[in-house]
């Protein structure tokens, strides 16, 4: 990034949008540029309640009468100087007629000099006028060089100069994505909480690190003690799972294999779609980073909702390795570009984003989405290159369901052999996952208010007492089938074999 910054200063381009919330750093790399440019700039920094401020210089000495926009940008147009002008946190006034056209002005009159308007924001909002000339770049999280000179720095202050170069690796790769002021307190927390800096202390830079990915509200770290042996049945997907388990690793590289770009899972509602890409993170050993398309959403401001999602996207690559775990994307991108009259175009360029992102991804975030009405997905999300594999999750069959019933009894610590699990997979035909574990949570109810072990005929009760969704909602069910049979993956071991033999 800072060479194509410094690409786009030395040709002369008249306004660069850099969106970061790191204007320290940010700046830094500016004046770096502006120093190493020949011939050299000056660095003027405009903020609404200084005005403009030489880089350097004590923020008390200003350029007079430089609070307004409009006045800042005149200012700069009639510099003579080579120079780069920094504005930050301009976009609340980009809309205004004014601004805009002074901003247009000073693009006309820096053409074929050596100055540039740099305008830094953590969010990324172009008026129409402006996006012919604007040239809009990412500034990234810090990389593993960056942190390392924060670690030293801490040690340093810390008096704590031994340390293992493993440790310091892992102590690195538990800050990734995490900004440079986040890293720094980080580690002074980490260096309080314990008095040093070691491998032990890496738990504690990582629970704060969950903590700082919780706080932005839209991505969501997810902790999973499940495991994949958990789930009942969906053989072939766990093998498709099992055998991509080191498909990040430098060997896999080694080899030649692409790294996985994610899957989608399409499925009866209550089926272990979603448990199935929780207990994936533990499988292959990545954390799991749930995006709340719902919380990306935000009407409040102009230009918000690109930002939300460009923000978790990047903060999503900054940790890779990775799993981004999208639940129910088809209530998220129902419509995709076809719902742009009822929120002024923001559903379609969220979705154009994402879809634009998951094509031309480079880093190894795996996504792995669930849906439940195909019907609702836009076809976009459908062809091949988005995920590398659709699977259908259909109802557990009969051995599926002896199998679910002898987990859920294991996990609540009861012995199966006093159960009849052939008979109780029979009496719930067309019954999912989630709908046997009520039926069991509901036999326990009843018997534990009555003060007394739950038995066979209480299961069977309760699930005679259930109306399952296959019944409730059977044509949905069935054309889900009809349209899966053709155009996806089947998860269930016997029917990819059927399938197979039928082929």
């Amino acid at each position: 990034m800072q060479e194509e910054l410094n690409i786009l200063v030395q040709a002369q381009y008249p306004l660069i949008y850099l969106v970061t919330s790191e204007e320290e750093r940010a700046e830094q790399t500016i004046a770096a540029i502006a120093q190493q440019s020949k011939p050299q700039r000056r660095v003027f920094i405009w903020t609404v309640t200084h005005g403009i401020v030489e880089y350097g210089q004590p923020r008390n000495v200003t350029q007079h009468n430089t609070v307004s926009p409009e006045a800042a940008i005149e200012w700069a147009t009639r510099q003579r100087d080579p120079a780069l002008f920094v504005f930050k946190d301009l976009h609340p006034f980009v809309d205004s007629p004014a601004v805009a056209r002074w901003l247009r002005d000073a693009i006309a009159s820096f053409r074929g000099a050596q100055k540039s308007v740099i305008l830094m924001s953590p969010i990324q909002q172009v008026p129409i006028e402006l996006e012919k000339d604007v040239a809009v770049l990412d500034y990234p999280m810090p990389d593993m060089t960056e942190l390392n000179h924060v670690l030293s720095q801490q040690l340093e202050q810390t008096r704590n100069r031994r340390i293992t170069t493993e440790t310091r690796e892992k102590l690195l790769k538990a800050a990734l994505g995490l900004t440079k002021d986040e890293a720094e307190k980080v580690y002074r927390k980490a260096f309080v909480t314990a008095g040093r800096l070691t491998e032990e202390e890496v738990d504690i830079v990582l629970s704060e690190k969950k903590q700082l990915i919780r706080r932005n509200g839209i991505l969501e770290y997810i902790e999973e003690d499940a495991t994949i042996d958990s789930v009942g049945g969906l053989e072939e997907l766990k093998r498709w799972l099992h055998q991509r388990s080191n498909a990040f690793t430098e060997r896999a590289r080694e080899y030649g294999l692409p790294q996985p770009k994610g899957m989608l899972i399409l499925g009866v509602p209550g089926c272990g779609k979603s448990l199935i890409a929780k207990t994936t993170s533990r499988l292959w050993g990545l954390p799991l980073l749930r995006l709340d398309m719902g919380r990306v959403y935000d009407g409040s401001m102009v230009g918000r909702s690109e930002a939300n999602l460009r923000n978790a996207l990047k903060t999503a690559e900054s940790i890779s390795p990775a799993i981004l775990f999208i639940d129910e994307l088809d209530k998220a991108f129902a419509g995709g570009a076809g719902s742009a009259d009822s929120d002024g175009g923001t559903s379609s360029r969220i979705f154009g984003s994402f879809l634009t992102w998951m094509q031309e991804k480079s880093s190894p975030v795996f996504v792995m989405a669930t849906a439940n009405r195909v019907e609702r997905l836009p076809g976009e999300f459908l062809r091949k290159g988005r995920f590398d594999e659709l699977f259908f999750v259909d109802l557990p069959n009969a051995e599926e369901r002896r199998e679910i019933f002898r987990i859920h009894l294991s996990k609540r610590k009861r012995d199966t052999t006093r159960f009849d699990l052939e008979q109780l997979a029979n009496v719930s035909d067309g019954f999912s996952g989630a709908e046997i574990e009520q039926a069991l949570v509901a036999a326990m109810y009843d018997a534990f208010a009555q003060d007394r072990e739950f038995t066979q005929l209480d299961i069977i009760a309760a699930v005679k007492a259930t109306q399952p969704l296959s019944k409730t909602m059977s044509e949905q069910v069935t054309a889900l089938r009809d349209w899966a049979r053709q155009r996806a993956r089947p998860a269930a071991a016997s029917v990819a074999e059927y399938q197979r033999l039928e082929f």
